[in-house]
């Protein structure tokens, strides 16, 4: 089931809040966690109902392990046995449904092996409700500290606003929210935040990205079949992807958001701003935030992180981005992009630590903030094109046509994609984002060193402009949901 579908809209949501709030009201908290865990499975399965059982399955696995690894299990190298054996199995799992089918097709492509395996359908959220885990059971065996309670854990994963593509949360920052007793008292604050971000969301996703994909998606199509674009076209299509990506998963973030806060929780922040990033640093510190921290503090971290020496650190980075990229498909575009961000967080490292040894760092002023926002910009465009692409021939005949070894050819109506471009490119680097905008009502959890600002006559408030403009988007979106566009992280 789509956030932006009108089955979810009409029925399934007020269907849910409905339940969960007639139950805390009537002082049944449990029995409302039990209805949401319910509604969640039945959200799940809606898309397929035979993945249920792994995702139940994957559950009962998982909190059993973690109390194992919690308090247990009292012998010190049983419990590390159990948190290999428990990480294993999930990588395991995961790496069969995700990347058998790639490694099986790379044997026989290059080995000439033949091996032959039935088809292997991704499970939707697979990757996510993983990661999830994986963190849950590391911080159990790292704090002796594990969640006894099977319904508790079960809200924990299967929370729907979260459970499709993020963020990815952390257990203690999810079920303290689910232990108050005002999350199960409906609240006009929380509704009116909530509906707000949700149409904020439904708005990007719907009326912008869907709609600046009809720029980018004939382009790489035809590359895929043999086309050769011109520099226009090239660059067309790269930003197109670029901005479409953009608003798709801004779009799902809030949308995500939106829905926790209707049921009194607020999520994790996940997106904020990131082709506002003066370096590739801070842009892995706005997009995703919730995927960097995790491959921060259960990869990057383990690794040795920046401990063992500078040459360590940058092999412990590029070894994190190369996985990073692989996380997000089976392929090796995304490997290709993974490598590409590696490269690039490396060459900012250094340009940083040289900067510091001749004492300019921070020092550049307006125009150094201006040149950084528009460099990282274009290395990430480039890298988008990679992450699009279907194959590394197709990438590399779109970043061929973007340096024009195709010719330019200026079509009729080149005025009407340019000025989309345009004017979404200044939304995504002038426009304050949506959290920004709601954050006098602490719209979401924040990472560490990130503020929400917005001038004041943009900061939203319960007012009669405000509602007007509401309405307008959400009928603007509802009006345009025309056909079920799935988000683009579903298929990570």
């Amino acid at each position: 089931m789509l956030f932006n579908s009108h089955v979810f809209i009409l029925l399934f949501l007020p269907i849910t809040l409905c339940g969960f709030y007639a139950l805390g009201h009537a002082g049944r908290s449990n029995w409302a966690r039990l209805w949401l865990v319910a509604a969640s499975l039945f959200f799940y399965g809606w898309w397929d109902v035979r993945y249920v059982p792994l995702l139940v399955g994957s559950v009962v696995i998982n909190q059993a392990i973690g109390r194992g690894l919690g308090g247990g299990i009292k012998a010190e190298g049983a419990r590390r046995g159990l948190l290999w054996l428990g990480v294993t199995a999930n990588l395991a799992t995961l790496g069969w449904f995700k990347y058998a089918n790639f490694l099986v097709d790379e044997a026989n492509r290059s080995l000439g092996a033949g091996i032959t395996i039935p088809a292997i359908v991704l499970p939707l959220a697979i990757s996510f409700f993983t990661f999830q885990q994986i963190a849950y059971l590391v911080d159990a065996w790292r704090t002796r500290k594990e969640e006894r309670d099977p319904l508790d854990y079960a809200i924990f994963v299967t929370f729907f606003p979260q459970l499709i593509a993020g963020p990815i949360v952390h257990h203690r920052e999810m079920i303290p929210q689910f232990a108050r007793d005002e999350t199960y008292r409906l609240s006009r604050m929380n509704v009116q935040v909530g509906l707000t971000i949700f149409a904020i969301g439904l708005f990007k996703k719907v009326v912008i990205a869907d709609g600046i994909a009809l720029q980018a998606t004939p382009i790489f199509r035809a590359v895929e079949l043999g086309a050769t674009p011109d520099a226009f076209a090239a660059w067309t299509a790269a930003l197109a992807y670029t901005l479409q990506l953009y608003f798709d998963f801004s779009g799902y973030s809030d949308m995500a958001i939106g829905l926790g806060r209707l049921f009194g929780v607020k999520l994790p922040l996940n997106f904020h701003s990131p082709y506002q990033a003066t370096s590739i640093i801070e842009f892995w510190r706005r997009w995703h935030i919730t995927l960097s921290r995790f491959l921060r503090d259960y990869l990057y971290i383990p690794l040795g992180g920046n401990r063992r020496g500078r040459g360590r650190r940058y092999a412990n980075l590029m070894v994190t981005m190369l996985l990073g990229g692989l996380w997000h498909g089976a392929g090796w575009t995304f490997v290709a992009w993974g490598g590409l961000h590696g490269l690039y967080l490396l060459i900012a490292h250094v340009f940083r630590a040289a900067m510091t040894r001749v004492g300019l760092s921070g020092r550049f002023g307006f125009l150094g903030r201006g040149l950084g926002c528009g460099t990282t910009f274009l290395a990430v465009v480039v890298a988008w094109v990679v992450f699009r692409a279907e194959s590394l021939g197709s990438a590399w005949t779109i970043l061929s046509g973007m340096m024009g070894r195709y010719g330019v050819l200026w079509p009729e109506d080149w005025m009407r994609p340019f000025t989309q471009l345009a004017l979404l490119l200044a939304l995504v680097w002038w426009a304050p984002n949506t959290q920004s905008i709601m954050g006098r009502f602490d719209p979401a959890l924040l990472a560490p060193g990130l503020e929400l600002e917005a001038p004041y006559w943009l900061q939203w408030r319960p007012s009669r402009a405000f509602a007007v403009a509401l309405a307008i988007i959400t009928i603007w979106g509802v009006l345009g949901i025309n056909r079920y566009s799935e988000f683009l992280y579903f298929q990570f």
